[in-house]
């Protein structure tokens, strides 16, 4: 008793608190992959078991012990050394449902079904695995499908590309699984699944239940389909966070919503993060960007995130949303504290610009996104406690990184506006961007807040055709945070010209691209 006291006091769970009412069980080594505790398998010491908030450590028996309420979702945080068993649909399986009577029934979508009585012991299976110090995962933002042709859309434009990729650990969705349609979610993990990954989810803005009164209600059917909206898992050196950063309804004034945390997930950020050793990386994945303004996320709740994450020199925030790319630094201007800029990915989707434009050979729209990012996927790479991340191009090859844009022809014997500009997809306002003119000097390009001029093109070209153009008209364009313009010098003769342009990341790593244009 003396020794669970000391466990539960370490992570601000009170011996009343477990008197009241309290669930139990055992983390185990599931050696012959049953999914039942077997005489033989022996439980796992040090590993963090969380209700949603209070994080207890398992003893040397493997032994858990959380104070529970009727309405609590207990989960694993996967160690590094063992995986999770998925579903046949490559759910990680990590958690158990504790609602005794079930979600609300007047919403739309269905919840959790009435669980009944707590069971005398709830166990969670790892399987023995392997610490990999270097290991990768696939990043998708924003699936957002409407409807069932769109989740063909996805199944086809995106899941087929990437169907049976090797040498991936698991794979995460950055929220807005579908949209608005909750029944989508089930075609959703069946195209998915596709993939062969483990598969992490989480939840969007399309993903609420738009019934609920009350923020903590308003994930009950994603609670349903995918567990906890807020857990964490180990692979290596990286520590995941995934939290749910939708206020919904808006506290403000009770309508639509507003990025931020409830006290609930502080507190389990809190426990979270007591068990975290200050070297790792920690990776926190949500949907809303932290980058913005008090009107869509509340800087206050930033501010206590940064706080929190003051002792972890490597850190990492992944988020979606905004149908956008954006690779964002946050330093003392917006509230982080460390040397160390803090780095906030807001990742392209792969819904594009909500499955809008024109249709590619394999009958899926395009889906340029409103800032010149073309529609597509990310892959993590990491290396102990740091990380570099590729951005792919759906249905392009991997090196294709900057789209250059330039008039095919050029006026030569006037003065003219022509401008070249490149639209480098990972970059931002601090990446350096050069170009050259038939292999002569190379010149710095000037970061430009506009709009990427392909885009521009690929949307008026609905406004004059002669008939209606299949599918939708792409949304109206937005400033690119990665954009970079230069006059096309005037003293070039008349014929064909090769420009070159290059562009270095924020890793280091170097991209070329080239393109031919002719002046007459």
């Amino acid at each position: 008793m003396i020794k669970l006291a000391a466990v539960l006091i370490s992570t601000g769970i009170s011996l009343a608190a477990v008197a009241q009412s309290s669930v139990s069980g055992y983390v185990y080594a599931d050696v012959n992959g049953n999914g039942k505790k077997d005489k033989n398998e022996k439980g796992i010491a040090g590993v963090g078991v969380s209700n949603g908030q209070d994080v207890a450590t398992t003893d040397a028996s493997g032994k858990y012990t959380l104070p529970v309420g009727s309405d609590n979702i207990i989960f694993v945080i996967k160690p590094s050394a063992y995986t999770l068993p998925v579903t046949a649909k490559k759910l990680p399986v990590f958690y158990y449902n504790h609602k005794p009577s079930g979600s609300p029934a007047d919403f739309k979508y269905k919840g959790v079904a009435p669980t009944g009585p707590l069971p005398k012991s709830v166990d969670f299976a790892l399987l023995p695995g392997t610490v990999l110090k270097d290991f990768s995962s696939l990043i998708f933002g924003d699936p957002q499908p409407y409807t069932a042709e769109e989740v063909e859309y996805y199944a086809k434009g995106v899941v087929a590309e990437v169907e049976g990729i090797k040498n991936m650990q698991f794979g995460l969705s950055l929220g807005d699984l579908v949209g608005d349609s909750l029944d989508l979610h089930s075609p959703y993990i069946d195209a998915t699944q596709k993939v062969g990954l483990p598969w992490f989810n989480v939840m969007g803005n399309h993903d609420m239940n738009y019934e609920a009164k009350a923020d903590s209600l308003s994930d009950e059917t994603f609670e349903k389909n995918f567990g906890p909206a807020n857990y964490s898992f180990n692979y290596g050196d990286v520590h995941f966070i995934i939290l749910d950063d939708i206020l919904y309804p808006d506290p403000r004034d009770g309508k639509s919503y507003w990025g931020g945390f409830r006290e609930d997930q502080f507190r389990f950020l809190e426990n979270d993060l007591k068990l975290v050793p200050k070297d790792k990386l920690v990776v926190l994945a949500f949907h809303i960007p932290l980058r913005g303004t008090e009107e869509s996320f509340n800087m206050s709740h930033r501010k206590r995130l940064f706080d929190l994450l003051n002792d972890y020199p490597n850190t990492l925030s992944l988020s979606a949303h905004t149908h956008l790319q954006r690779n964002d630094l946050f330093t003392e201007k917006e509230g982080w504290l460390r040397a160390k800029p803090h780095h906030e990915y807001n990742a392209a989707t792969t819904s594009g610009d909500w499955y809008s434009g024109s249709f590619n050979d394999k009958g899926v729209p395009v889906s340029t996104m409103r800032d010149g990012t073309p529609k597509g996927y990310s892959f993590i790479h990491f290396k102990g406690n740091q990380y570099t991340i590729d951005f792919k191009v759906v249905g392009r090859d991997p090196d294709y990184q900057i789209s250059v844009y330039v008039p095919k022809n050029t006026n030569g014997k006037k003065p003219t506006t022509s401008t070249v500009y490149a639209n480098f997809f990972m970059g931002n306002e601090t990446t350096p961007v050069d170009i050259r003119f038939n292999g002569g000097k190379w010149q710095k390009m000037k970061f430009s807040k506009s709009f990427d001029p392909y885009y521009v093109a690929s949307m008026v070209q609905w406004d004059y055709a002669d008939s209606l153009l299949g599918n939708r008209r792409p949304s109206l364009p937005v400033e690119s945070t990665h954009l970079w313009e230069l006059a096309v010098p005037r003293n070039l003769k008349p014929g064909q010209h090769k420009i070159e342009v290059r562009a270095k990341d924020m890793y280091g790593r170097e991209f070329t691209t080239t393109q031919v244009f002719a002046v007459k």
